[in-house]
């Protein structure tokens, strides 16, 4: 039993790792090529319009809401409150079938 434990905290982890990797390549590869953009829009116009900042907002938004989900941000839906409900759905059935 104590095995099946290690063996489950192991694959969590695991999974939690693989979640922070994606995020931060995701953040990477955003600054990288946010940062490639603005050298082009310089170059090409010289800030005169910044089309750039389209695509940073627009990318942004993605990676902010990457973030709440891998940083468990969300106050209403996030991860501590889907095991208080499995939680509690669990103890609402013990106590059904403790009667019957």
């Amino acid at each position: 039993m104590e095995s099946w434990d290690k063996e489950s905290k192991y694959i969590r982890a695991k999974e939690r790792v693989e979640e922070l990797k994606k995020f931060y390549g995701n953040l990477f590869s955003y600054v990288l090529v946010i940062s490639v953009l603005a050298g082009i829009n310089y170059w090409t116009n010289e800030w005169r319009y910044m089309w750039f900042l389209w695509a940073a907002f627009g990318w942004g938004i993605g990676v902010f809401f990457h973030a709440i989900n891998t940083f468990n941000l969300n106050p209403f839906f996030g991860k501590n409150w889907e095991e208080r409900k499995i939680n509690e759905i669990m103890g609402e059935d013990e106590n059904q079938n403790r009667w019957e």
